[in-house]
């Protein structure tokens, strides 16, 4: 199991409350699981339970930087198994699964957002803004206790246009999922990169890096935005080519000269 960063980073992010939390049995769970995972150095993401195959108790959890490994889920499940049998908050039998988050992941909190700016997501609101429930759009950071969308679905055209860019209250959230894009593939490769050195630095068949790296990595792994670079603008077409000269020699014989060809 790859140990948490032990920073004060880690330490503010462990402590940082969901804004976007489930209700009824699934609440219970969490009430139990919750300070389970923090006491192990993960968070909570989110609990579901399901009704297929009997009844399955699906906890998603994650480490502060965002990434989960195999050896993790097994750590998670061998402690949560029997608190969760001593505080039985499902009335029924079920099976127990720790997961990751997956690429296409849920936001549950201000971090998420923040870390996921510049990328596609899928908004349902519990309490409906400007009469949708529903939104997808590019994440363009915090403004208070909201996040500000740039709909990608939205049809400035149409009659009765719908406002394009929307300030949602995190408060009215009732679930938020990144799409899986290439951006954000190529950000999970990234951190997984990221994490395999970090194993085999703990191996020791790598060299560890000097304290000041280490420190300047979680730094960056723990609170920078990848927002995908924008795209530069298309350079204009040249207006001054050996093509432009050769057509304004050719008018010029054909008797119809044209003084801004060639310019």
């Amino acid at each position: 199991m790859t140990k948490p960063t032990d920073t004060a980073v880690t330490a503010e992010l462990l402590a940082e409350p969901r804004l976007v939390a489930e209700s009824g049995a699934a609440a219970r769970v969490a009430a139990v699981a919750a300070p389970v995972l923090e006491g192990m150095g993960y968070r909570l993401v989110r609990i579901r339970i399901s009704g297929e195959a009997g009844c399955t108790v699906q906890v998603m959890a994650e480490r502060p930087d965002g990434t989960m490994q195999i050896e993790d889920c097994e750590a998670v499940s061998h402690a949560l198994s029997p608190v969760m049998d001593i505080a039985d908050p499902i009335q029924r039998a079920y099976r127990l699964e720790i997961s990751s988050p997956g690429i296409d992941r849920p936001l549950v909190r201000r971090s998420d957002f923040e870390r996921y700016t510049g990328h596609l997501v899928r908004i349902e609101m519990a309490v409906p803004h400007d009469g949708r429930k529903r939104f997808r759009g590019l994440i363009q950071g915090l403004e208070g206790d909201a996040v500000r969308v740039v709909r990608e679905d939205a049809r400035p055209d149409h009659e009765g246009a719908q406002e394009q860019d929307v300030l949602l209250p995190i408060a009215d959230i009732a679930a938020a999922n990144l799409v899986l894009t290439n951006a954000l593939i190529a950000e999970s490769m990234r951190r997984g990169r990221d994490v395999a050195r970090e194993q085999l630095e703990q191996s020791g068949a790598l060299p560890q890096p000097p304290e000041h790296a280490r420190r300047a990595r979680a730094k960056r792994d723990l609170t920078k935005s990848h927002k995908p670079k924008p795209k530069s603008p298309a350079k204009p077409l040249p207006k001054n080519t050996k093509a432009h000269r050769l057509a304004a020699e050719a008018r010029k014989r054909a008797g119809n000269p044209d003084p801004h060809e060639g310019d």
